[in-house]
């Protein structure tokens, strides 16, 4: 299964299920394990379990595995690596405790210092 239909896949199952918040961060030549992440919110551990329950048993039926889950019963956030997404699900508050987002989407200022010091 490609990156993309994988991640459409990943993302349907998740609005089925009443995610919140998902987002979609696209690490394509910022990262060398990955293509997308995904991070989602649940409502309760309860709920991150289940979301992540489901997109599993989706994917096994389309014949895709998940390589790991990190994460466990009581866990705030649950991790399942699909190797061409990852899928981040936790609660509200750990979501915005890590701000994975903002820490994957942040440019690369490397050129700018660059440009700083030709001047």
């Amino acid at each position: 299964m490609q990156a993309d239909e994988l991640l459409a896949l990943v993302i349907t199952e998740l609005d089925d299920r009443k995610a919140e918040n998902i987002v979609t961060i696209d690490v394509i030549g910022k990262s060398s394990f990955t293509d997308y992440m995904v991070v989602a919110t649940g409502t309760s551990i309860r709920h991150i379990k289940a979301l992540c329950n489901y997109v599993s048993v989706a994917l096994k039926d389309k014949g895709v595995f998940a390589k790991g889950i990190e994460g466990g019963q009581d866990s705030e956030w649950v991790l399942v690596d699909l190797g061409d997404v990852i899928l981040h699900v936790m609660t509200a508050q750990t979501r915005e405790f890590y701000q994975l987002e903002k820490l994957w989407t942040v440019e690369n200022t490397e050129d700018d210092y660059e440009l700083e010091e030709e001047e």
